[in-house]
Order: C-alpha cells, then sequence, then structure tokens
C-alpha cells in the first residue's frame, strides 16, 4: 500500500513538473524568408506605381536580425543602412519608428540616446511592425523614396500585403505561408536537450 501512494505521489509530482514546464513555453510564428520577399516585392511594385525615385526597403524578423533587402537602383547607397534601422527598432518596440521621430520633434530629445545601447536605434519614418494574426513576426523598414512620408506610405503597402497573404490564404482554404511555426513541445524538447530548433513545418 505505502508503495502504491508513493508510486502515486511521484506520478503526480512529476505531472505537475511536467505542465509547469509546458506552461512556461509558447507556440511561435516567425516570418520566414519567403514572406520577408513577398512583402519586398508587394513594396517595390508600389514604388514603381508611385513614380518614387528610389528606395532601399529592408525586412527583419522580430529580433531585429535582416532577413531581406533590396536597394533600388539610383538609390543612395546609405539608404541600406537606413532602411535596416527602421526595420530593426520598428521590431524591437513593435512601434512604427514615426513615434519616436514625433516624440523628439516634440522635445524628448533624450530619446536618442537609445542609439548608445541599441544598435541601429533609427527614430525615424518609414519603419512599420509586421503582423501575423495579430502578432508582430518582424517589421520593415523603407529609406530613400521622394520623402520621409513616403518611405512610410511604401513601408505601409509592405506591411499590409502579409496581412493580404493571410486572408487569400484563408480564403483559399489554408494558409501559405510566410510565417514557420514552432510548436511549443519541440520547443520545450529542444531546451531540455540543449539542442538547436531546426526547420520546422509550415502552417498547412
Amino acid at each position: 500500500m505505502r508503495y502504491l501512494v508513493a508510486t502515486l505521489t511521484g506520478a503526480a509530482i512529476a505531472m505537475s513538473a511536467s505542465v509547469g514546464y509546458a506552461e512556461s513555453v509558447a507556440d511561435k510564428r516567425g516570418l520566414t524568408r519567403e514572406g520577408a520577399r513577398q512583402v519586398i516585392t508587394a513594396t517595390v511594385d508600389a514604388a514603381r506605381k508611385a513614380d518614387a525615385p528610389g528606395g532601399s526597403i529592408a525586412v527583419v524578423d522580430e529580433g531585429g536580425n535582416l532577413l531581406a533587402l533590396e536597394r533600388l537602383d539610383h538609390t543612395f547607397a546609405a539608404s541600406a543602412n537606413i532602411a535596416i534601422g527602421k526595420a530593426r527598432t520598428a521590431a524591437l518596440f513593435k512601434k512604427s519608428t514615426k513615434v519616436f521621430e514625433d516624440a523628439i520633434k516634440n522635445g524628448r530629445t533624450s530619446m536618442v540616446t537609445l542609439g548608445g545601447d541599441l544598435q541601429n536605434f533609427t527614430p525615424l519614418q518609414g519603419g512599420i511592425p509586421l503582423e501575423w494574426e495579430g502578432k508582430v513576426v518582424g517589421a520593415i523598414g523603407v529609406s530613400g523614396a521622394a520623402s520621409a512620408q513616403q518611405d512610410e506610405e511604401l513601408a505601409i503597402v509592405g506591411a499590409g500585403s502579409l496581412g493580404s497573404m493571410e486572408m487569400t490564404g484563408r480564403n483559399n482554404g489554408h494558409v501559405p505561408l510566410p510565417v514557420t511555426y514552432i510548436e511549443s513541445r519541440r520547443v520545450s524538447a529542444a531546451f531540455e536537450n540543449g539542442a538547436v530548433l531546426g526547420r520546422c513545418r509550415r502552417d498547412p
């Protein structure tokens, strides 16, 4: 009887620990390179339709890591790094970079000091977060168009294209994948074994 009680108690503790650990890990969706390229394609098309004189377009994942970059012909070289900075800033703060530019214009100049702690912090209009199913999965940054306003307008078009892909996929009965889906159990197992997460399945 004591053995049975001890066994049941041990099982309960193990199950409790397992549930507690599982709850500390969440399912995750991340922007793929394919998704990033599709966002850039939509933005380039918008730039051409608007007769933009040029433009650099950068797409990063939610951690601010570069996934794709394109610089249109005749665009000044520095715009590429500026676009990356805008995208990275929008991704890390999950906000439009115009928010920061406006804050500085309105007198909060101390915000520029964030550049000392955050690499490529770029508080300039033209960076927009990318959302998938209500979650920020990355960001787009545009620089080198006709104006800061046009930078932002093109970035908004690019960001909107990701939502259009989601809607199109749902209307067709599936979601085509600009995001990679990683199940919580795989994340949990990888951490437990000290392994690196490999290529996971995409949403069906």
